[in-house]
């Protein structure tokens, strides 16, 4: 959604600066076109890191039998990286 999103202010901003030519006296459109640009630049690449980002999640699963009763005994265990660290 936050790349959607930075696309869209990105060519909003294009559009303010590159296309329109109205002059209003109290506001700069230019200016606000690249305000829009950078901050849809901005979203789009952070958009892009949280996508990237991976959770990885190793399940090990063991199996054995136990002599003393004669069953079959699961072990698992399961371990999690989080790689929130690099952001």
């Amino acid at each position: 959604m936050s790349i959607g999103a930075g696309i869209a202010l990105f060519a909003i901003g294009a559009i303010l600066a590159f296309a329109v030519n109205v002059e209003v006296e109290w506001v700069n459109l230019d200016m606000i076109g690249y305000i829009l640009m950078g901050a849809g630049a901005v979203i789009f690449l952070v958009g892009i890191v949280l996508m990237a980002r991976r959770r990885r999640t190793e399940t090990v699963t063991r199996t054995a039998v136990d002599p003393t009763v004669n069953e079959q005994v699961t072990r698992r265990s399961t371990s999690t990286t989080d790689d929130a660290a690099g952001l």
